[in-house]
């Protein structure tokens, strides 16, 4: 590769996993790195999109992977994580972007609400990290990235169960970035505010006051290429119009 087109495809040589890729936000992000020069694996839970997006993904000149995985369930991650370094390589850059919302008071939830949210926006990260960052470590370098939200930051009416993922993202994230930092490895988070996805939010959003799932991509592809020597531990998305 010539310098020229190193640095048109500067991730060139890295492999990428993000969870929830195969549309929205995780798309978005899958695409954007792609564009970049990463090979990028994802995974999801409707195969026909996920297989879509793999195919959007090689027509960009860069290797890709998807395979159907429940992210709250460690049997599948393990598997997940071996298959996609066999295809495609070591990771080097894990992207971890599934995320649902149930909405309302906390006290008119049930706990089947409660564990399905947690479980997808937290638990996941912790399972993901727990499996990927020991071979980061191995290698001496990797980027983490966590996909949270303005609501692991702000409280709202309705957002118990939801903002109480995120805040549990914000602090899960912070303490790995600790932990993994003296092993070369950057943890950084993304907190974006609305986003014109098909993602369960609280009502109808005007699309010209919101971000777009490529706005959060820009951010994680900004992070993705940072120099060696630093890292940006959390980056607040907003619209310029507010809501």
């Amino acid at each position: 590769m010539n310098t020229q087109e190193r640095s048109a495809r500067p991730l060139s040589g890295a492999v990428t996993l993000v969870t929830g890729g195969s549309r929205g936000i995780g798309r978005a992000i899958a695409l954007k790195l792609a564009a970049f020069g990463s090979a990028v694996a994802i995974c999801g839970r409707d195969s026909s999109a996920l297989t879509s997006t793999a195919a959007e993904i090689e027509n960009l000149g860069v290797r890709a992977f998807s395979q159907t995985a429940d992210v709250t369930r460690a049997p599948d991650i393990a598997a997940l994580v071996e298959k996609t370094e066999a295809t495609l390589g070591p990771i080097s850059i894990l992207v971890n972007n599934a995320g649902i919302g149930v909405f309302g008071p906390a006290h008119k939830k049930t706990e089947a609400d409660w564990d399905r949210v947690l479980d997808t926006n937290l638990k996941s990260v912790f399972l993901l990290t727990r499996v990927v960052a020991p071979l980061m470590i191995r290698r001496g370098a990797g980027d983490i990235i966590n996909i949270s939200s303005l609501a692991g930051l702000n409280a709202f009416a309705g957002g118990g169960i939801y903002c109480a993922s995120k805040w549990g993202l914000q602090g899960l994230s912070a303490c790995m970035a600790e932990d993994l930092r003296e092993h070369g490895i950057r943890v950084s988070v993304v907190c974006p505010g609305s986003v014109a996805t098909d993602f369960s939010g609280r009502g109808p959003k005007d699309a010209s006051k919101v971000l777009t799932p490529d706005d959060v991509a820009h951010a994680v592809a900004m992070i993705a290429m940072q120099g060696s020597q630093s890292f940006i531990s959390q980056v607040q998305l907003r619209p310029v119009r507010k809501p």
